[in-house]
């Protein structure tokens, strides 16, 4: 088992072999606009899973997925000449997920402040229910009912 230094600088150096690789030696017309973001190393060194995002429609996604696909043993290969180390870890090509969840709550942002605006006007001429001063304030003295004589002075 490696340590966890170790597996990181493994994981990040396998991140710029494949981002070279698939920018140099890959020439799949499949291939789209795509960005490696993380790369993921197990305990062992034996797995990484390489985690990926493609710039443009979900047809687009689905080309750059078979392009990883056919290619991987071309990656792979230069991933065991790049990193020098006994064995060299299988590869699995993961579509990261974080631009559809940050495009999901960007939008919900929106509809909040949308709804926001929407209760803002509406309050904008609204007047509150009841006295105008809803607190209690104690008498001020010389009035009418410092002079009455109180149940709770007795």
């Amino acid at each position: 088992m490696a340590d966890a230094t170790r597996a990181r600088k493994i994981a990040d150096r396998i991140r710029v072999i494949v981002a070279q690789t698939l920018e140099q030696r890959v020439k799949d017309p499949r291939l789209g606009f795509i960005t490696v973001t993380e790369v993921r190393v197990t305990g062992d060194l034996q797995n990484a899973t390489v985690f990926y995002t493609v710039f443009g429609s979900d047809a687009d996604l689905e080309g750059t997925r078979a392009a990883l696909e056919s290619s991987k043993g071309l990656i792979r290969s230069e991933v065991g000449k790049g990193l020098r180390i006994r064995l060299t870890p299988t590869l699995e090509f993961v579509a990261d997920s974080v631009p559809a969840a940050a495009a999901e709550l960007d939008e919900l942002l929106r509809q909040a402040q949308a709804r926001d605006a929407e209760v803002a006007e509406l309050a904008r001429g609204a007047v509150p229910a009841g006295d105008a001063d809803p607190y209690r304030t104690p008498p001020t003295s010389g009035s009418a009912a410092d002079d009455e004589d109180h149940p709770a002075d007795r």
